[in-house]
């Protein structure tokens, strides 16, 4: 090969075979990277609902010690007319607080809520509301109040409570 051949194989732009591949490849580990990423900060949310269902007494129960980290921890109800969605959470004040997740409001978009620090967050609008105030407040976009029990160590909902609940999520999932 010439001195010319030389430089002029020095400054081609044509890709090797090689070269076609990385970028692909390159690809690939980013989406693995942002993908385990993701799932090392929300394990929570990318599971979904756990489901749930009523023992023989007609009662859903749930160890209080489950929820002393303050995380809400969200559940699946199979109602008679479908799915029903609610949450449990510890709020700073030591109270497990339950909720249907969904709104008066924003019911009919099926988003319910995300949990950042002690605030439930609407996942349609954007309105933050504070823990200990679920079971409060309600109305408007705060969540919708889920009647429970404290009873001993275990916090109690009646399957009849949570059916209470249909209405915002019949006819929508």
């Amino acid at each position: 090969m010439s001195d010319r051949e030389q430089k002029r194989a020095q400054f081609d732009t044509r890709k090797s075979p090689g070269r076609k591949l990385l970028l692909p490849l390159l690809a690939l580990v980013v989406v693995a990277a942002a993908a385990g990423f993701a799932w090392l900060l929300l394990p929570g949310q990318m599971t979904g609902p756990s489901l749930v269902e009523a023992g023989s007494d007609g009662t859903v129960r749930f160890a209080k010690a489950g929820f002393t980290d303050g995380k809400a921890r969200f559940y699946r109800y199979q109602g008679q007319h479908g799915v029903i969605d609610f949450f449990l959470v510890q709020s700073r004040d030591g109270v497990i607080r339950a909720a249907f997740d969904s709104c008066d409001v924003c019911y009919k978009e099926l988003k319910g809520y995300r949990q950042e620090g002690a605030e439930m967050i609407c996942n349609n609008c954007d309105q933050r509301f504070k823990t200990n105030l679920v079971n409060v407040v309600k109305g408007g976009c705060n969540p919708a109040p889920l009647e429970r029990r404290q009873v001993g160590d275990e916090v109690v909902i009646a399957a009849a409570a949570i059916e209470k609940g249909a209405g915002y999520f019949a006819g929508f999932n």
